[in-house]
């Protein structure tokens, strides 16, 4: 059974910052984790849906209200694609930017 966009979200997500994995399993494909070279986020391509996106770790020093939770303690990851930001996931809950927005939970 194929994930819906919002669960593979938060499989990236979840392995990549709850259990800190190294790989990213979604299905039967794998996707490395690495970490920024400036700052040390965790970050993870993958490709969902024939689009190639990103899951970046959000950099807590910066003003938005996602790096004001991540200062708080939560687990916040941006996601991008064809470098515009489509939705994060703070804590299993997912938000959806722009066209998807409208289905978010």
């Amino acid at each position: 059974m194929a994930l819906s966009f919002e669960q593979a979200l938060i499989e990236v997500w979840r392995q990549a910052l709850v259990e800190n994995a190294e790989t990213i399993e979604l299905g039967s494909e794998r996707f490395p984790v690495r970490r920024t070279p400036k700052r040390g986020l965790r970050q993870a391509d993958f490709v969902l849906e024939g689009k190639e996106i990103r899951g970046l770790e959000q950099n807590p020093p910066t003003k938005s209200r996602w790096a004001h939770l991540a200062r708080s303690g939560k687990k916040v990851m941006q996601f991008l694609r064809e470098g515009r930001y489509v939705a994060n996931v703070v804590d299993g809950k997912v938000t959806l930017y722009g066209k998807r927005a409208g289905t978010s939970r």
